[in-house]
């Protein structure tokens, strides 16, 4: 009788051990799998043969590795949905500013030539809603879905997902509370003001007026911003300054 010995860095058998494994259902809760030294000290091969046999199902979708975190069972996540929160914590307001100057305009452009009777229509309604509002959520919450009905409009699903991304930073308190101090003063009825020209343009199908008229209301938002930052850093730095008697 002759007994088949499987070398340790055989890749194959790895491959087929680690098939048994995921289809046994011996997998933590949360999806989980051992780390390459686990695996191999459990199935008896080399961890080389453990890590080819990952990529193969990596490969095939049936795991998915991130590094510094592991490997999970099934399906890579959607990229945006498993970095975003950590996108938007790395970056600051000037950076989301800066974006939104480019897409938004483009966007509004898009949606005077696409947006169909009813979309204007809640567009009117959204703003209205914001002037109605009477407390800076409230404000923002309305804010955001007017410039995503826009967004919507434009029937372009790569744009919209971008958009989305931008505007998860709204769930921020400290934007909120930015945006809020930058309203103050003359700016608010010359904001809706504002919103109002972008949904008349859009209406009469103009694609250059509403991009133009987009991208008036993203710069006073923008310099209204960069002023309130600029009070926080000058509060800042007196604070900082030594006391003189």
């Amino acid at each position: 009788m002759v007994q088949t010995i499987v070398p340790l860095d055989n890749a194959n058998y790895a491959l087929e051990k680690l098939r048994e494994l995921l289809r046994s259902g011996a997998v933590s809760s949360d999806g989980k799998l051992p780390t390459e030294r686990a695996l191999s000290e459990q199935l008896g091969v080399g961890r080389r043969a453990i890590r080819r046999a990952l990529e193969v199902l990596e490969a095939e979708g049936e795991i998915w590795r991130r590094q510094g975190a592991g490997t999970f069972l099934g399906p890579r996540p959607g990229e945006w949905s498993g970095s975003m929160d950590a996108i938007v914590a790395g970056t600051d307001f000037m950076e989301i500013m800066e974006v939104r100057l480019r897409i938004e305009p483009q966007l509004a452009q898009l949606a005077a030539m696409r947006a169909k009777p009813a979309e204007l229509a809640r567009m009117r309604d959204l703003a209205s809603k914001i002037k109605e509002s009477d407390d800076a959520d409230a404000r923002e919450l309305w804010d955001g879905a007017l410039h995503r009905q826009i967004a919507q409009s434009a029937r372009n699903q790569l744009f919209l997902a971008i958009f989305d991304m931008i505007n998860h930073v709204r769930q921020d308190e400290a934007w909120q509370n930015i945006r809020e101090r930058a309203r103050s003063g003359g700016t608010v009825g010359i904001a809706y003001a504002q919103h109002e020209g972008i949904i008349d343009a859009i209406a009469r199908r103009d694609p250059a007026k509403a991009g133009e008229a987009m991208r008036q209301h993203l710069l006073m938002l923008q310099e209204r911003l960069v002023r309130a930052t600029s009070m926080d850093h000058n509060m800042s730095d007196a604070e900082d300054l030594p006391e003189t008697g």
